[in-house]
């Protein structure tokens, strides 16, 4: 039996009822590892060490840049057109942000990039994993930039609580 025909059999074992592309899913994982290996392969040619132990704070400033980063490229409206060759704008949801479909048109690899493209969830590990990579090679300029998307982080919830409060204040 040819690799073709068994990849067939194995996904519509795995999800007779539904479309799930396994083969698009393979593709966004070994992009990833790619990424990730040349990461290391940068770190190594250039001398770079990652630290025995990350900091309390970068790993603090980290998490909420990726937060912030991740929300931004999946679910920000004007980042739909980096989004729009994978996805299909579907309505608001509020505070700039858009809810998207993927599109199932086409290749097995654009339907997984389109889910991980309006995904925050998905896309975090990408982005974590460029910042953390970025720490190791050039730490003061992503130390910058994740500072600079941290304060837009806080920036948010300051103008979504500022918004309740005033809401609660017109309240009779």
């Amino acid at each position: 039996m040819k690799v073709r025909d068994r990849v067939a059999r194995l996904r519509q074992a795995y999800a007779p009822d539904e479309h799930r592309p396994l083969g698009g899913y393979l593709a966004a994982m070994g992009t990833y590892a790619g990424v990730a290996a040349a990461l290391a392969v940068a770190a190594k040619t250039t001398g770079r060490r990652a630290p025995e132990k990350p900091s309390t704070a970068d790993v603090v400033l980290l998490s909420i840049a990726t937060h912030k980063l991740s929300r931004l490229l999946s679910k920000d409206a004007v980042t739909s057109p980096l989004r729009a060759p994978f996805t299909q704008y579907d309505r608001p949801i509020g505070s700039g942000e858009v809810m998207e479909q993927v599109r199932d048109q086409g290749s097995s690899t654009r339907h997984a990039v389109g889910e991980l493209l309006s995904c925050p969830f998905c896309l975090a590990v990408w982005v974590a994993t460029g910042l953390t990579g970025g720490l190791v090679l050039a730490p003061r300029l992503t130390r910058l930039v994740a500072t600079a998307f941290t304060a837009v982080a806080a920036s948010d919830f300051l103008q979504m609580g500022y918004a309740v409060a005033q809401r609660a204040a017109a309240k009779p």
